[in-house]
């Protein structure tokens, strides 16, 4: 019982001080790849561009779509997770609360697809990234390694691919549009979206003007 307890203590204390050493080191340095890229078949296009040559609808678009209380949260949106488990406990498509910081944790540092242990360490990396990382650079990483379509991953590769021009020139519409795609990267169209894709890039076209006007990006360019 003794080795037992030793080899458990010997290998929680390696995990933190592992994970400690990899949020630091992202902290400064693009991320190369993720577990999500790697086993992605379709291969990966992908162009790790500075937060600074992203323009700033790309930023407001993630937010409105994604998670309008990014700037106000610890990492951690309590009242988007209490409406998401009184959904999911209704039955039917399981719907998710997870913050951008939440994302990012797992989208860089573990794999896709749910269970507790998962959702235990993105908790671990989240607070991790909060504490170490800083609004800025979480935004900045999410919008490098998140999956904009069929193999295709930064929204500077996404911009490339779908208006053939660099994110860092995106209007409100383009930059809506990719933020729309963002929940379901291989199943919702950028290009001449239609249905539900098309009504909530509208939507979040919308919301831009009151991302901007309520400061709701203020924590990523104050």
């Amino acid at each position: 019982m003794l080795r037992v307890l030793r080899f458990l203590f010997w290998t929680v204390l390696g995990f933190v001080g592992l994970s400690f050493a990899l949020v630091i080191f992202y902290r400064f340095v693009p991320v190369p790849v993720t577990a999500t890229m790697l086993m992605d078949k379709n291969g990966i296009t992908k162009d790790w561009t500075p937060l600074s040559r992203i323009d700033r609808n790309m930023v407001s678009a993630a937010i409105a779509g994604e998670d309008g209380k990014f700037c106000s949260h610890n990492g951690f949106d309590r009242e988007a997770i209490e409406k998401a488990i009184e959904r999911n406990a209704k039955g039917g498509r399981i719907r998710g609360g997870s913050t951008i910081s939440q994302q990012t944790a797992k989208n860089v540092f573990l794999w896709q697809g749910g269970g507790y242990f998962r959702k235990g360490l993105e908790a671990w990396f989240t607070v991790l990234i909060e504490q170490i990382w800083g609004k800025r650079r979480i935004i900045e990483v999410y919008l490098n390694v998140a999956e904009t379509g069929i193999g295709t991953y930064g929204v500077e590769a996404g911009a490339q691919r779908y208006f053939h021009h660099s994110a860092a020139r995106l209007s409100r519409s383009e930059a809506a549009r990719i933020a729309a795609a963002l929940p379901l990267p291989k199943q919702r169209a950028v290009v001449s979206p239609s249905g539900f894709t098309r009504r909530y890039g509208n939507t979040i076209q919308a919301r831009i003007g009151a991302v901007r006007r309520d400061g709701l990006d203020a924590c990523v360019y104050e």
